[in-house]
């Protein structure tokens, strides 16, 4: 796919690559090209329903960081549900860093909620750090609100893992749970229901969120382990 790496190519800005691959240790530098979302996600939206791009996201594995970024914004577009999963499924596998993860989050899943929380129960058992987080984070995004049961919080947070982005997403969804489900989710901070790291970063990201108020904020610093 010569055309559209070379599109990237001429999309990138090598100083947004020096300070992006910063953020980004699981990838090669040389695998990062420097090309900002907003333009990726442009070029997705003039690719999509192409030719071209059905080819692009049958070629897989991809070789560079926003070739995967790519991907996953042109998947993302699909509206037929079975199609949207399969393609899903099939690129999980590829994704080995935590922004082209948490890229992928089709708005089209959240009205397919039932089958979406049984395929989630599968993702949270695989050997794969992303698509472990990717399950949590598609509890984050579609069972905190009219979907939320007590059972899907448990779900997110009992997955046992030593996997920094996997623990780094369990601590992002109680702190999120935090503004929108507080009753339930402050009992597993209270009972430490958690490690000790997620248990204080969990906490660190709620004191830093402006839709927490001040008052739950100096109670939950009470709960920090030391």
């Amino acid at each position: 796919m010569q055309e559209i790496l070379n599109t990237l190519k001429s999309l990138s800005d090598e100083n947004y690559r020096d300070f992006h691959s910063k953020l980004m240790p699981t990838v090669d530098k040389n695998r990062i090209l420097g090309v900002r979302a907003p333009a990726l996600k442009k070029y997705a939206a003039q690719l999509f329903k192409t030719e071209m791009a059905e080819e692009f996201i049958n070629n897989l594995p991809h070789k560079y960081y926003e070739e995967n970024n790519l991907h996953s914004f042109l998947i993302s577009k699909i509206r037929d549900y079975d199609k949207l999963i399969y393609e899903i499924e099939r690129f999980l596998p590829y994704i080995d860093n935590w922004a082209t993860c948490d890229s992928l989050s089709p708005k089209l899943l959240s009205k397919h909620n039932d089958d979406l929380y049984k395929r989630i129960k599968v993702y949270l058992k695989s050997n794969h750090t992303y698509t472990v987080r990717f399950g949590i984070k598609m509890l984050m995004d579609f069972y905190l609100g009219d979907s939320f049961t007590k059972e899907s919080m448990s779900l997110a947070l009992n997955v046992q893992s030593e996997e920094y982005y996997v623990n780094m997403m369990k601590a992002w969804y109680l702190a999120t749970a935090l503004y929108k489900q507080y009753d339930t989710a402050v009992t597993f901070l209270e009972n430490r229901a958690l490690d000790k790291w997620t248990h204080n970063k969990t906490i660190q990201k709620a004191c830093e969120s402006f839709r927490i108020t001040d008052e739950k904020k100096q109670y939950l610093k009470t709960l920090r382990i030391k």
